[in-house]
């Protein structure tokens, strides 16, 4: 996938240990997973009402937000952002002979 991702989740999970003041990244596992997975709710819902009538600009303003939020989600359980793209390699995969 994309670089920027994979330098997106770094920063990311270097917030879970190294916590710098006013960062909303730190803040969010501070507060925990009940928090984190209400974010990503959040912003699912975001997409869907961006999608259905707010423009392509706002689209990909929320799943920028989604796609951070899911992030996180996934350094707060110690998943690797390389599972999601390993996982997404293994159904793109054709099908055996």
């Amino acid at each position: 996938m994309s670089d920027v991702l994979n330098q997106l989740y770094a920063v990311i999970a270097s917030r879970k240990t190294n916590a710098p003041a006013g960062s909303y990244t730190a803040q969010l596992f501070a507060a925990g997973e009940n928090e984190i997975v209400k974010k990503v709710g959040e912003e699912a819902i975001e997409v869907i009402v961006a999608a259905k009538g707010q423009g392509d600009a706002r689209v990909v303003s929320e799943v920028a937000d989604l796609i951070y939020h899911t992030l996180v989600l996934l350094a707060s359980r110690g998943i690797a952002w390389r599972a999601v793209e390993d996982e997404l390699a293994r159904r793109h995969q054709p099908p055996p002979p």
